[in-house]
């Protein structure tokens, strides 16, 4: 085999990898849960799954906000009967410090929705009543951790609630959502998706 054919082959096998590298996908579509559960999924990201600095939070006034705010897509099955509303929340338990800090406080979700589409709670919207998060928003905020802080863990959690839908204000923090949900929840599911300033 002489050097031509040596370097024509070594090219050929390099562009196969890189074609090969381009053409995998960067995040797999996650499938509904099996079973009769109520679960929360992302259809993007898998239980424990690492966001991009894309997902990070971009709130102007934080400096540790330095990404685009795209907000996970997130989905629930198998509602229980005699559901009347959902609530959800985003929480950072590392957050300042490990007291922690919500991202997300949002109720008054119709039992009849499916989830929400990527980018979706990252503004107000009429498919919930945004409460007070620790960033004093009523929308979504994504994660602002300081740098050197590794990898936090952002909580994702809907609760199955007896609430009417407008039954709860608008602005309540999230224990104050937790203390008026006292013996109207029914049931939760979480998940947890991971990021840190790199």
């Amino acid at each position: 085999m002489n050097s031509k054919t040596i370097l024509a082959r070594t090219c050929a096998v390099a562009c196969a990898a890189v074609l090969a590298g381009c053409a995998a996908p960067t995040a797999p579509i996650q499938p509904p849960p099996a079973g009769p559960v109520f679960t929360l999924w992302s259809p993007a990201f898998a239980d424990g799954a690492v966001l991009s600095t894309a997902h990070a939070g971009n709130l102007a006034s934080n400096p540790n906000c330095v990404g685009q705010n795209v907000t996970p897509p997130l989905a629930w099955a198998n509602v229980p009967a005699g559901t009347k509303s959902l609530a959800m929340l985003v929480h950072d338990q590392e957050g300042r410090g490990g007291l922690g800090v919500a991202h997300w406080v949002a109720y008054g979700i119709s039992p009849a929705l499916t989830g929400f589409a990527e980018n979706e709670i990252g503004q107000a919207s009429p498919k919930y009543t945004g409460g007070k998060s620790t960033l004093n928003l009523g929308n979504y905020m994504g994660p602002c951790p300081p740098a050197g802080t590794g990898l936090h863990h952002y909580v994702y959690t809907v609760i199955a609630t007896d609430a009417e839908p407008a039954e709860l204000p608008a602005g309540l923090t999230m224990q104050e959502l937790l203390t008026r949900l006292q013996g109207r929840a029914k049931v939760a599911s979480s998940i947890v998706l991971r990021y840190g300033r790199p």
